[in-house]
């Protein structure tokens, strides 16, 4: 580093070089999520892989998913030993780990299964560098930053990931269409950038408290999450003649061992010297019921995602004219609505909880969150946009509203030994509330158009000339196939009928089967049925997270020297006890002898 660089990083005071570090570090996982969502079409047809293969589907949900599960099952380990060896270092190695990850994804040499197991591969260790930054950047802000401005500080790091996640829909949608691994490399200028910058300029400010590893505590957590959200996954996926897998003994044993697990684990943590989670933090009210305010929210908000990304790509940019292949660009468009509530809230909301406390602000986002699916209730299939727009605004001003104020009062409320766990913990929470919300989410929709789509698609197939047996099967392919397709950008029905039959159909049959209207109307009114169905589960869940919420108390911040003079008291009572016990036992024997 040169002399004047040193020089303007001195006078730049420290708090600034960790919050736009960190921000970049947002940034760039943002993009990466957001940029591979719309290039899937792009990557699988790279790779030369048929999205509507039922043996293909479990890659394609891998791909997704997989990096939801490694970060959910690390970030709290990782935190622990940020808060062992430093929350910079672990941090810093996870800006490496993730540009090294970016560069493996774009150099993909397969195709076919090959290949896409080797992007889940690589998509997974990318996901041990994203688990390094996730579980250890907000303790970096929060040791930067006093309490009386850690709200703004983590509400600006979240507008970099609103704005990180509009960058990559368009980015996304413009490197794929030129070269999917284009979309991959995207990643590497600002991972190297945000490497070096984060090995001159981060430097640790806070806590350090070695101790050993609990590798018990460590297993079972990392086995039974593990294995609760593998059940949870393939618990979407179709299995035999069933449109779900939730029969499937693998599922059902996966869950239940899961489940198991994670009970050793809390038996485990209470018994060992040095746990990988101290459980004594969720005595903290604050911290307890300000995870729990987050976990609800996140599998209310997790799915959502999903659901109107599929209502756009599937049903209504295809009613308005808009070719499959285009859809996912114009989806990710015509969602920033949410992009701009979200930026709009976020960092006000963290600016007044720094003064105000956490409490009326993160309550009162979860109750807009429900009030905007209850809005979404109302919406026909083929909506209207502006209604559409001032929706998903409201529900990412409701979100802009919780989320820096929720993270702020967590790690408010912890001392500072342990931030780096619990921002692990926190982490956990929101990525676990991801894939359980998928899971809930997929399986009302699923179970919805399973029910209604079948009928449908015979009478539109069989009505355009389509023989009765091809008919048939097609009706019953499992309904997440061509809901995935839409998802992709391609026209299931040009799809799955193929050339050579739509070359056998009248050619008006045939323009009707593959035009941009006919399978979005024959889907749309089941579909709308069950967003009715996840929208109610939502605004139940948003009530029971604005009720967490509202009893975390008012403003909080854990303070050291009161903790400390606290512990002390209590050692001094413990030893004073132990005194009087042994003394009353020496003395005992003799009043014997008298």
């Amino acid at each position: 580093m040169t002399a004047p660089h040193r020089r303007g990083l001195a006078h730049l005071p420290y708090k600034w070089v960790a919050l736009s570090n960190t921000t970049l570090g947002a940034l760039m996982a943002a993009i990466n999520a957001t940029s591979l969502i719309i290039a899937l079409p792009a990557i699988f047809r790279g790779i030369v892989l048929d999205p509507l293969d039922p043996a293909n589907f479990s890659y394609l949900l891998w791909v997704l998913m997989g990096y939801l599960l490694v970060t959910a099952v690390l970030v709290v380990t990782l935190g622990r030993i940020g808060d062992m060896y430093g929350r910079v270092r672990i941090y810093n190695l996870g800006f490496v780990i993730f540009t090294l990850g970016s560069i493996a994804l774009s150099a993909t040499p397969s195709t076919g299964a090959a290949g896409a197991l080797e992007i889940i591969a690589m998509r997974m260790l990318q996901a041990v560098g994203g688990a390094m930054l996730m579980a250890n950047s907000a303790a970096i802000l929060t040791d930067a930053f006093p309490a009386t401005e850690r709200g703004m500080a983590l509400g600006i790091n979240q507008i970099a990931f609103q704005a990180g996640s509009f960058v990559g829909l368009i980015l996304g949608g413009v490197l794929a269409a030129i070269d999917w691994r284009w979309v991959f490399l995207l990643n590497v200028p600002i991972g190297i950038v945000g490497t070096i910058w984060a090995y001159l300029a981060l430097r640790e400010v806070g806590e350090r408290h070695p101790a050993r590893i609990d590798w018990a505590g460590n297993a079972t957590f990392a086995a039974g999450l593990g294995l609760l959200l593998i059940g949870i996954t393939y618990g979407i996926s179709p299995y035999g003649t069933a449109t779900m897998g939730w029969g499937n003994p693998f599922v059902i044993g996966a869950i239940v061992g899961g489940a198991a697990l994670l009970v050793a684990f809390i038996l485990i943590e209470r018994r060992v010297a040095a746990p990988m989670f101290n459980l004594e933090l969720f005595r903290i009210r604050a911290f307890s019921a300000g995870n729990l305010a987050g976990l609800l929210s996140a599998i209310g908000l997790g799915g959502l995602q999903f659901l109107l990304i599929m209502w756009l790509q599937g049903i209504w940019l295809p009613l308005h004219g808009y070719s499959f292949a285009q859809t996912p660009l114009w989806a990710g468009i015509y969602m920033l609505p949410l992009t701009v509530g979200f930026v709009v809230a976020g960092p006000v909301s963290g600016w007044l909880s720094d003064r105000h406390g956490a409490r009326p602000f993160a309550t009162g986002g979860m109750l807009l969150a429900a009030l905007s699916f209850a809005l979404l209730l109302v919406l026909p299939a083929n909506f209207a946009y502006p209604a559409f727009a001032l929706v998903i605004f409201l529900n990412g001003v409701a979100f802009g509203m919780f989320a820096s104020p929720n993270t702020a009062a967590i790690m408010n409320s912890v001392p500072a030994g342990y931030r780096g766990a619990a921002s692990g913990m926190r982490a956990t929470f929101q990525n676990t509330g991801m894939p359980l919300s998928i899971g809930v989410f997929f399986t009302l929709m699923i179970g919805g158009l399973s029910a209604n789509v079948p009928g449908a698609m015979y009478r539109g197939l069989t009505a355009n000339h389509v023989p009765a047996g091809m008919a048939t099967a097609l009706s019953h392919l499992p309904a997440v196939g061509y809901l995935f397709a839409a998802f992709l950008g391609y026209n299931p029905l040009a799809t799955l009928l193929g050339p050579r039959v739509l070359a056998a159909l009248p050619t008006g049959d045939a323009a009707r089967l593959v035009s941009t209207s006919f399978f979005p109307s024959l889907i749309a009114g089941p579909f709308h049925d069950g967003v009715a169905v996840v929208s109610i589960f939502s605004i139940v869940i948003f009530l029971v997270a604005a009720s967490a919420s509202w009893l975390r108390g008012g403003r909080y911040v854990h303070d050291e020297l009161e903790a400390a003079q606290l512990e002390a008291a209590l050692l001094a009572t413990d030893r004073s006890e132990r005194r009087s016990e042994r003394v009353s036992l020496a003395l005992e024997p003799a009043r014997d002898e008298d």
